[in-house]
């Protein structure tokens, strides 16, 4: 199964285009002097006599040992972006940076191209305390990779090629136990890297480097069925399991897939997440199905939400299971849509707190660099992308967004438009009574917010082709999901764990209805079942308080105390709540709307 993205899809979802326009602005306002500034002091290339105040900072600073770690993601963003967009300045900017690093290299004997010296590597060797340096400089891989793959330049590949030669000649110095050693310092996404070069190059080396970056002390005891992960750092382990599902997917070896899938069953399936989809306290995991004791101030670390996601992403495209699709639909809309270019101007957010009372703690644009700053501008890039899969004749459409898509089915091109009716009459966006007001049916007829979310999809074609269509049924709706092709009702499903499947030969202007009831659930922690948070849909809705509330009920549905609040305003149906029986009342709002706001998600209830 492939995905379809780039210039196969074409994006109008206004939320998702807002989050591009933001990450284009903010990955242009970054000066290439600053983006460069550790690889170039590292090769000697400058000399920083007097400290400058537009420097970037936090993590940036020359005196952290992760400094460089982010323009490998700045290089993977620009990618990512200029493979939807083709956009050109992007681009120039990429390939001025390469230039330089490219002179760094040199510079540094032909090889050594990082930010950080040389001697870091030989020193976790020694068993000397150093904040992961394989980590800062897989990103730099990562960005050359994903410049050369997407962008087609040359330079890219050249410089990664040449800085594989050095990471060759080391790890090859030291004892299969001594490398074992060094491993259990966080590598980040290296075994990755190895695989992406090995489809790239096809050269031998990459294949030992897979084989060396082989972590038995995590790979085998997940194989074993071991929980190797309560209470250990997250964000170490994920994309080392990453590097496994890519491995398998350039070398074909089983044992790759089984531990990414040991690694998903040990981490999500029998751990259980949070409402939201995201996992981690203080960045480790939490105990299996525990959760309860870990509700704090650094829940849900940014890093992780990414990762994961991509995970989800690799196993779908493996099984097929809709299951994972939920997951990545909780965690774009409750973690990367609540922790990155939020109102206000709302840059990221570290952590996603889940203690009562808590406030998000928003970034600045130029002096944290902490990890996420990098996972953030990746995760905005490109918005097209996990919407649309091709297996064959099959098309699955599994998420839902205003979108074209373009895709090719049994030698002939076809475009499927998707687009959200969203049953409100009016297009009037603001007081300014600008719009035009024509008199119609909708907006008498759905006088409130609908229970049902409706999207349309109409198939354009040249001449009739067969394919199957397959739509996902998410797991949060509540009745039945119904769908029409050509005002015809073609499938009644409360089935959330399978793909709605239209098998037939499609006409040009052939239109298919999918409606998904919609409605509030309470969901409990698992380890107490008196103690939940308000999710609509697949969004969370967060309490606004500054102190913590226990909610008395006067129903057995938790539900039942919520009601709609401000629900319209001008063109649109809004999602707000506020209790009925509580003093003071409450009111609630999605979590991915609040920005300086104190609040609760999870509420004890009592009758």
């Amino acid at each position: 199964m492939k995905e379809l993205k780039g210039k196969s899809v074409k994006l109008f979802e206004g939320e998702m285009l807002r989050r591009e326009q933001e990450n284009k602005k903010y990955l242009m306002s970054l000066e290439n002097l600053y983006l460069l500034r550790s690889y170039r002091h590292e090769a000697g290339r400058f000399s920083d006599r007097e400290h400058d105040v537009n420097a970037l900072n936090g993590w940036e600073d020359l005196s952290c040992q992760l400094r460089g770690h982010f323009l490998g993601h700045w290089l993977s963003a620009a990618a990512f972006h200029y493979q939807e967009t083709e956009d050109v300045e992007l681009k120039a900017k990429a390939e001025a940076i390469l230039m330089e690093l490219e002179e760094c290299q040199k510079d540094n004997g032909g090889e050594w191209a990082c930010s950080i010296p040389e001697k870091y590597l030989y020193w976790i060797g020694q068993g000397r305390n150093i904040w992961a340096p394989q980590y800062t400089i897989h990103k730099l891989f990562m960005g050359l990779v994903d410049v050369y793959r997407i962008m087609k330049v040359e330079r890219a590949l050249a410089i990664a090629d040449k800085l594989a030669d050095w990471f060759y000649r080391w790890s090859g110095s030291y004892s299969d136990e001594e490398f074992d050693d060094i491993l259990d310092v966080e590598t980040g996404g290296m075994l990755e890297i190895w695989a992406d070069l090995l489809e790239i190059t096809g050269d031998k080396k990459y294949k030992t480097l897979l084989t060396r970056y082989y972590r038995g002390r995590l790979f085998d005891p997940l194989l074993e069925g071991k929980d190797v992960l309560t209470n250990m750092h997250a964000n170490t382990t994920i994309p080392e399991i990453m590097g496994c599902a890519r491995a398998y997917e350039v070398t074909g070896e089983e044992k790759w897939l089984e531990i990414t899938k040991a690694y998903w069953k040990c981490a999500v399936t029998d751990r259980g997440y949070f409402v939201t989809g995201g996992q981690t306290q203080g960045e480790i995991w939490t105990p299996k199905m525990k959760m309860k004791a870990r509700l704090g101030d650094k829940n849900q670390e940014h890093c992780t939400v990414y990762n994961m996601i991509r995970l989800a992403e690799f196993l779908f495209r493996q099984t097929g299971d809709p299951a994972y699709m939920h997951y990545i639909e909780y965690n774009v809309q409750n973690g990367i849509f609540a922790q990155t270019y939020g109102p206000n101007g709302g840059l990221l957010t570290y952590f996603l707190p889940m203690k009562a009372g808590s406030k998000k703690d928003w970034a600045g644009r130029r002096d944290t660099f902490f990890c996420c700053h990098g996972t953030m501008v990746q995760a905005n890039a490109a918005w097209n992308r996990r919407l649309y899969y091709q297996d064959a004749d099959k098309l699955y459409v599994t998420s839902y967004a205003n979108s074209d898509v373009v895709f090719e089915m049994n030698g002939q091109r076809v475009r499927l438009v998707q687009r959200q009716d969203m049953l409100n009459g009016s297009m009037m966006t603001c007081s300014e009574n600008n719009t035009k007001q024509t008199v119609n049916d909708i907006a008498a007829a759905y006088a409130n917010r609908p229970d049902f979310r409706k999207y349309d999809f109409v198939v354009n074609t040249d001449s009739d082709v067969a394919f199957t269509l397959l739509l996902r049924i998410p797991d949060w709706i509540k009745a039945d999901a119904c769908v029409y092709v050509n005002d015809e009702l073609v499938e009644e499903t409360a089935a959330t764990d399978r793909f709605v499947t239209i098998d037939r030969t499609w006409k040009d202007g052939d239109k298919v209805v999918l409606t998904l009831p919609i409605g509030l659930d309470f969901i409990t922690l698992p380890d107490d079942e008196t103690m939940g948070a308000f999710r609509y849909g697949p969004d969370v809705l967060a309490g606004v308080t500054d102190k913590e509330r226990i909610l008395k009920l006067e129903s057995d549905k938790p539900e039942d105390e919520l009601s709609a609040d401000t629900e319209r305003q001008w063109g649109d149906f809004r999602t707000f709540y506020r209790t009925e029986n509580q003093d003071p009342g409450i009111s609630f709002m999605k979590l991915n709307d609040i920005y300086e706001e104190p609040y609760q998600l999870y509420f004890k209830i009592k009758k």
